[in-house]
């Protein structure tokens, strides 16, 4: 009968197949002519890769362990046995976390996790504290991606007068960002003493924020005949002009009436390609969320559906508190997760996702 150990180890070997057979198929050199389906099958092996050097990792531990064990029954030495005991107690510590980072690598992807995405913020129950609070959250997502090696670039703002934001779009690109990002969707409540404020008062204000992947070529079309392309004078604060051309771009998909507008840039063509991306982005999710609508083939997770129309999050700076509703989490250090320090909160949420089981058809 396989002990626990030889089972888990198992469970990789539709892993080990399946990198074998993306190796094979990677060698043909008739791949090179279906570019998309290159790129596919190329981070699909990346994937499978770092999972068996990870189980690789983790069968070299499970040896050491092996060995270390087999020192204390050798040595008659207190203070050897007890520096061995403190090597055995490091070396299971390390095996329970790549054990739990294995299992995690085992949950079904999406195939969007290893897409750009595109954060939109806006500010919206609170006037011009609503729009601080989308500017702190805009530096807080910034912080994070720094500290992750991603690279950030903003698409489209409308600042306000305290050094805030009314709404600001920008994209995320490196390392599987819409997987990092993909809980943010939803309703994000501030309640604090703001800066308006005179009297001391705490406010409670509410920021928007849609996380979109980015689609590929291959998933959406925009037919050009379906776009009013409109150009004007880009301006700043008070209605003065960032420049003097015809810089800033609004883009209207005339099918489905959604409205892109992109100003930050000097050049008209940069906005125009600002524009498009964030444009496909939102065409996507509303291709996806009329799909699901239609054939209600999803249930919510229990971390929730990332409407925006559903308060996900609380920050609270009397208690210098952030909650998840969605999962029932508390943590007492909002000025660091402001910084940037979102990992225990993603990886909570990460775990409740895995918890939560794959999403079923409704009966």
């Amino acid at each position: 009968m396989p002990t626990p150990a030889e089972e888990f180890r198992k469970r990789f070997r539709p892993v080990q197949e399946r990198a074998k057979q993306l190796e094979s198929q990677l060698g043909d050199p008739r791949l090179t002519q279906d570019p998309s389906r290159l790129q596919e099958l190329t981070r699909e092996y990346r994937r499978l890769t770092a999972i068996l050097f990870r189980l690789t990792e983790y069968k070299q531990v499970e040896r050491e362990i092996h060995d270390t064990e087999s020192l204390i029954h050798d040595t008659g030495d207190a203070e050897m046995h007890e520096l061995i005991e403190k090597e055995l107690d490091e070396l299971n510590q390390r095996l329970a976390r790549l054990k739990a980072e294995l299992n995690h690598a085992l949950v079904p992807r999406s195939p969007d996790w290893d897409k750009s995405c595109i954060i939109e913020i806006k500010g919206a129950a609170g006037g011009e504290e609503a729009a601080l609070f989308a500017g702190d959250l805009f530096r807080m997502y910034s912080k994070y991606a720094e500290r992750r090696g991603l690279k950030l670039d903003v698409m489209n703002s409308r600042p306000s007068e305290l050094k805030g934001f009314r709404e600001i779009a920008f994209a995320v690109e490196g390392k599987e960002p819409y997987r990092l990002f993909r809980f943010e969707s939803g309703v994000h409540r501030v309640q604090r003493v703001p800066e308006t404020e005179t009297s001391g008062r705490t406010h409670t204000s509410t920021v928007t924020v849609a996380v979109l992947p980015e689609p590929e070529e291959v998933e959406l079309k925009i037919d050009p005949n379906d776009l009013r392309i409109d150009v004007y004078r880009a301006s700043g604060h008070g209605g003065q002009h960032v420049n003097v051309t015809d810089s800033a771009v609004r883009i209207t998909h005339i099918p489905t009436g959604i409205v892109v507008t992109c100003q930050d840039e000097r050049s008209q063509g940069r906005n125009k390609a600002k524009a498009m991306k964030v444009l496909g982005a939102r065409l996507l999710d509303a291709k996806r969320k009329e799909k699901t609508s239609r054939t209600a083939q999803t249930r919510r997770r229990q971390v929730g559906t990332g409407e925006r129309s559903e308060k996900i999050r609380t920050y609270n700076f009397p208690q210098n508190r952030v909650t998840d509703h969605r999962i029932g989490l508390s943590i007492h250090s909002l000025d660091t997760i402001l910084e940037g320090d979102l990992d225990r909160l993603f990886e909570a949420l990460e775990k409740a996702e895995a918890e939560a089981g794959p999403t079923t058809p409704n009966a």
